[in-house]
């Protein structure tokens, strides 16, 4: 037994002499998903990922002004995209991890319709959206209400998060009746987590392709190659569909 003992303790060292730690910014609609793979991502190879979550278009001025951040997992496609042209990002390391859906959301049991009908209602107060211009998932709210030619009988009732996370914030709590948010905030496993929505038709917006790319920070740190790595893995992917997403 201290033979074994002794085996599993060399193993155990070998598997995480190497591990390092990766800086990453997380687009606020992924914070859950990310959460848990960065557990998983930490059991698997020993590296650990810090996190931090937020608007995409922030990131993007903060990465260009010096922040630490090794990883970028975005909103969309073409936020690592700008950050590649302009050198920020490591060539040809950008990759889809994920295409994200809208849903019309309220806490409220069917309250929120199949076809999203209760917009025409005007049978509330509220509706948050995230800020159009710093979050993908907000312009994709604009973009649908436009789309449903309801721009000017809406606007009045707008209340606009800082960021996705604010926007499910506003309508998990009440403070607004209706929210348009990411599927993955309101999904698990094939069903909404509590309340009624509306998966809008990817139809009606652009796509919502987010992108990871690494940045120019993390080109020589392994631990930022591994998570990029593991994204593509068949473990990774599950969990990412598990909260509605396409991979």
């Amino acid at each position: 037994m201290k033979y074994l003992a002794s085996v599993l303790a060399v193993v155990t060292c070998l598997g995480t002499a190497h591990a390092g730690e990766v800086q990453v910014a997380v687009a606020a609609n992924f914070a859950g998903p990310m959460e848990k793979l960065a557990e998983q991502f930490q059991r698997d190879t020993g590296h650990k990922a810090v996190v931090a979550s937020g608007a995409t278009g922030k990131f993007y001025a903060q990465i260009r002004n010096g922040a630490p951040f090794e990883v970028l997992l975005s909103a969309d496609d073409e936020t690592p995209a700008r950050l590649e042209a302009e050198g920020h990002a490591v060539a040809r390391s950008r990759f889809t991890y994920a295409v994200g859906r809208l849903v019309l959301w309220s806490a409220k049991a069917n309250y929120v319709d199949a076809t999203g009908a209760v917009l025409r209602t005007g049978d509330f107060k509220h509706l948050a959206v995230a800020n159009p211009k710093t979050a993908p998932y907000g312009a994709a709210a604009v973009a649908v209400i436009d789309k449903l030619g309801l721009t000017a009988r809406l606007q009045p009732r707008l209340v606009q998060g800082e960021n996705i996370a604010q926007a499910f914030q506003f309508a998990s709590t009440g403070n607004a009746e209706l929210g348009f948010v990411a599927q993955a905030q309101v999904w698990r496993d094939g069903k909404f987590t509590a309340g009624s929505g509306w998966i809008v038709p990817a139809t009606m917006h652009v796509p919502i392709r987010q992108d990871a790319a690494l940045l120019t920070r993390g080109a020589k740190n392994p631990a930022a190659q591994a998570l990029l790595d593991y994204l593509r893995t068949d473990k990774a992917k599950a969990l990412i569909r598990a909260y509605g997403y396409e991979v």
